[in-house]
């Protein structure tokens, strides 16, 4: 149970109960594709694309904690450095240094956090985004929608790990 949970949740608004909640079952089901699996497996790429439950998982977390910051540190935030191909790539790697129960504990905290953003921050506030190809120039992003985009990047890379999960031992997260 979440420390939001363990919260009065009739004290906060259905929007913040249903970012909580969305936020929560996506985290769950990406989660739940990597039950009983070793390091080694959650290391397997067993489709065709580089992608393994393990890396997936620390991936999203790391976005999580981007965007997080972003929301709550913004607009420096997400101005960082230049990544370089191995950055990235790495991103979506469990290393052999990197343990599976490490990346959940570390994505557990990382969604704490996150699940008192929803709580607790202004949900209109905006920042301005960085520079990039994928943002329109100026464009801006409230909290909310920073809370919205990580429900669906979350559902979405869950679906990814389900994928990889049937191709590994046949375990299906539904159904």
């Amino acid at each position: 149970m979440s420390s939001i949970e363990s919260t009065a949740t009739e004290a906060l608004s259905q929007e913040r109960q249903d970012l909580i909640e969305a936020l929560q079952t996506h985290r769950y089901f990406l989660k739940f594709t990597a039950q009983g699996l070793t390091d080694e497996q959650a290391r397997l790429t067993p489709t065709p694309s580089a992608l393994s439950i393990g890396g997936l998982i620390k991936h999203v977390s790391s976005t999580e904690r981007g965007w997080y910051e972003f929301a709550t540190d913004a607009p420096g935030a997400m101005a960082g450095g230049e990544n370089t191909e191995a950055d990235y790539a790495d991103g979506f790697t469990l290393r052999e240094d990197e343990t599976l129960a490490d990346v959940i504990a570390e994505y557990d905290a990382v969604a704490a956090r996150t699940d008192e953003l929803a709580a607790t921050a202004d949900l209109d506030v905006a920042y301005p985004l960085p520079p990039a190809p994928w943002f329109a120039p100026g464009a801006t992003r409230s909290v909310r929608r920073v809370l919205v985009h990580l429900v669906g990047e979350t559902a979405q890379h869950a679906g990814h790990a389900d994928i990889i999960r049937e191709a590994i031992d046949g375990q299906k997260t539904m159904g």
